[in-house]
């Protein structure tokens, strides 16, 4: 089991900045990539940015060039900076842990923070 916990979401002006964070705990060891999702009302939920183990990273076509997803494996902690940020970025974004045990594939879910981008 890994438990993921979100931080950092809030109410931000157009052109603003962001950092969420995601804390994991657990059999941290098993994971293989983290990643953010988000999900607008009323819209389907979406990959926004994937990390792997080995540190590649890839990004929705949205978000390239302005938000960055990294981790400090010591801390346990995966980052997303986010910059220049858009009312079309309002949602809630959550943090995934793709792991594997005993061969089976697992994912894992942290909670949501809001970020909210509104003048």
């Amino acid at each position: 089991q890994v438990h993921l916990v979100e931080s950092g979401g809030g109410l931000v002006q157009p052109g603003g900045s962001l950092r969420l964070s995601c804390a994991a705990s657990g059999r941290t060891f098993s994971i293989i990539a983290m990643g953010w999702y988000r999900q607008a009302p009323g819209k389907q939920r979406e990959l926004v940015a994937r990390i792997s183990s080995g540190g590649s990273t890839n990004y929705t076509e949205s978000v390239k060039g302005r938000f960055t997803i990294s981790r400090d494996n010591a801390k346990n902690t995966l980052y997303l900076q986010m910059n220049s940020l858009k009312p079309e970025d309002t949602a809630v974004y959550f943090c995934i842990a793709d792991s594997v045990a005993a061969g089976t594939p697992w994912q894992f879910w942290g909670q949501g923070t809001q970020v909210t981008v509104s003048s």
